[in-house]
């Protein structure tokens, strides 16, 4: 089978290697994509994006990338509809192969492949993810506006969540399965000392529950007592982690110990001189689209440059 070789090839779609494919084209490095799993990334999960400016008026997370897809190809960014799932970058040009049986070799690599929130997975939780279920506050507490919702979780993540839910909704559960929290100190103090948040101890979520539009209650299951019940709800909000889609590079780039890859700040360099990472599979902290299409723009600069001091 005959190899295909691009100067620049980035794995994975999203905010971020959407920008990175932008960039790169405009720059004239003729960039290829393997959009991945999921092209488009978390936002095509999510329905109403409201705070990426430009939009006014919102847009619909798929709609969203539709336009960044769009732009970049308008530049000549030439978009795979494939996964990658073996690397070779101990040497250059960098090899790489996809799911559909092809092998291309690369000059620079950008790597996009993002994070996936971590979900229970318990009945009706991904049936109504964007319609009441979501992972990410940030992105979805303005919508439930004078509403109760319900965190899972006991770490800084559904500690920080919940804080900033009462900022918006009347009423916010934290549901724990044990009853100690492993969040830090000063995030358990700033939570419980919040008259909007009670904390439900003990409990696991069993199953989500809505009208075919939005998510209306939870089955709760107390650990302890074995008591079941039920919750009257308008949202539920995972807050257990993100878990980087950083498998494939495993041994081969270094990473932090949840799997985040490490890259030398303040550019998106990784270990390995050409390779570059941009968006959430680099960033543990913000994980929002704006700051996800930020790093693309600079790791296709870094790039840029990079390639152009190895032809010096």
């Amino acid at each position: 089978m005959s190899v295909t070789h691009h100067h620049v090839y980035i794995i994975g779609s999203g905010p971020a290697g959407y920008t990175a494919g932008l960039y790169a084209a405009r720059a004239n490095l003729k960039p290829y994509m393997a959009a991945g799993i999921q092209p488009g990334g978390q936002l095509t999960t999510t329905t109403d994006v409201e705070n990426f400016p430009g939009f006014p008026e919102g847009i619909m997370g798929p709609e969203l990338m539709e336009h960044f897809r769009a732009q970049a190809e308008r530049f000549g960014l030439q978009v795979q509809y494939a996964m990658v799932d073996k690397v070779d970058l101990s040497a250059r040009p960098f090899r790489l192969w996809e799911d559909n049986g092809s092998e291309h070799t690369a000059d620079a690599v950008i790597i996009s492949t993002g994070a996936s929130a971590k979900y229970l997975y318990i009945p009706g939780e991904q049936e109504y993810l964007g319609r009441g279920v979501s992972a990410c506050a940030t992105c979805d507490g303005f919508f439930f506006r004078g509403k109760t919702v319900s965190v899972v979780g006991g770490g800084d993540t559904a500690m920080e969540e919940a804080n900033f839910l009462t900022k918006f909704a009347d009423k916010v559960y934290v549901i724990h399965r044990r009853d100690t929290l492993r969040a830090s100190k000063v995030m358990q103090d700033r939570a419980m000392k919040n008259p909007k948040i009670e904390f439900l101890w003990n409990t696991q979520v069993t199953e989500v529950h809505g009208d075919g539009q939005k998510v209306t209650k939870l089955s709760l299951y107390n650990n302890q007592t074995e008591v079941a019940n039920e919750l009257e709800i308008d949202g539920y909000f995972s807050a257990i982690g993100h878990k980087p889609n950083t498998d494939l590079f495993k041994g081969v780039l270094d990473m932090d110990d949840v799997g985040y890859l490490k890259v030398e700040s303040p550019s998106t360099a990784t270990s390995i001189g050409g390779v570059f990472a941009s968006g959430d599979v680099a960033d543990p902290v913000y994980r929002q689209a704006i700051t996800a299409a930020g790093m693309g723009c600079a790791a296709a600069i870094d790039a840029e440059r990079w390639l152009e001091s190895q032809e010096e």
